[in-house]
């Protein structure tokens, strides 16, 4: 069918409206990798970075040359990656058993998870409790008290739901544990809620700075989001306190370097994301439609 005048004008106003909302999301972005390849003394100036004013990677070599960032990404990678490991399958676990109606008490199981993201014991009664568990400045103090959160075992539960019930009792009659039901046959069924609720548990841990303010007393073991706070708060001391030859700090712009160290810190999580992003649409609307 033939398009009005209307609708064609229509359409043309909605496609020059998602290009400008595209636009003003993508830009800062650019803006940020612009810059940090920007030569430093042409940055002085500011104004916008369509393009990198001259070229350079000096940013970039006081960025890897930085000893804090270096332990800073240890830091975190090592939290990242077992804290992902350790919540997703403490999560599964306590979501696989709630979502059973077999289980005595299970309404009141819900109803204690839920009074979790309602309320919470507070800064000082947390910070008491990894105090008194000996795990200050160590990585079960970054881990253990954000593992498992409400939301991604609701999110579970609606998904555990809608697995058949007789593919567990098949199972069963052919002497199956429970403990094989779970990993044999409810696990691998369960790939994208799992690499959903993986993921957001990746990123929370990724982002996380909170956790060193509280518990880090040591600055190699700060997060990297602790570093790079740090690192914008006071980049000039920061610079020269990071073990950076000093031939670079004399080439080095603390704007530059601002701009190159959100970008390192943000792109392992990015280049993650399009790899999961299937199993996260398909995760989140099964968990979300099915609640």
């Amino acid at each position: 069918m033939a398009l009005s005048r209307g609708e064609r004008a229509f359409n043309v106003a909605n496609i020059l409206f998602f290009i400008l909302l595209m636009a003003l999301m993508i830009y800062p972005f650019w803006y940020m990798i612009m810059a940090s390849f920007s030569d430093p003394d042409l940055t002085a100036s500011g104004g916008l970075f369509l393009v990198p004013a001259g070229f350079s990677i000096t940013a970039y070599q006081a960025v890897f040359q930085n000893v804090s960032i270096l332990s800073g990404f240890k830091v975190t990678i090592i939290t990242t990656v077992a804290g992902t490991l350790i919540g997703t399958f403490l999560s599964a676990g306590m979501a696989y058993a709630v979502s059973k109606k077999r289980l005595r008490g299970g309404k009141l199981f819900s109803l204690l998870i839920l009074f979790t993201m309602l309320f919470s014991g507070g800064l000082v009664p947390s910070y008491l409790l990894v105090k008194m568990l000996g795990l200050i400045d160590s990585y079960g103090a970054f881990i253990l008290p954000g593992a498992i959160g409400a939301w991604n075992i609701f999110v579970m539960i609606s998904f555990f739901r809608g697995i058949p019930d007789e593919l567990e009792e098949a199972a069963k009659i052919d002497g199956a544990s429970d403990l094989t039901v779970f990993f044999r046959i409810v696990l691998p069924l369960s790939k994208p809620v799992l690499a959903t609720v993986g993921l957001f548990i990746a990123v929370g841990y990724w982002n996380d700075f909170f956790s060193s303010v509280l518990y880090a007393t040591e600055k190699d073991m700060w997060q990297l989001q602790m570093v790079l706070k740090d690192l914008i708060s006071n980049t000039s001391q920061a610079i020269s306190q990071a073990g950076i030859s000093v031939a670079v700090q004399q080439q080095v712009n603390p704007f530059t370097v601002k701009m190159a160290s959100i970008l390192v810190s943000s792109a392992p999580i990015l280049a993650v994301y399009p790899f999961l992003q299937k199993h996260f649409v398909k995760g989140a609307l099964i968990g979300s439609v099915k609640g």
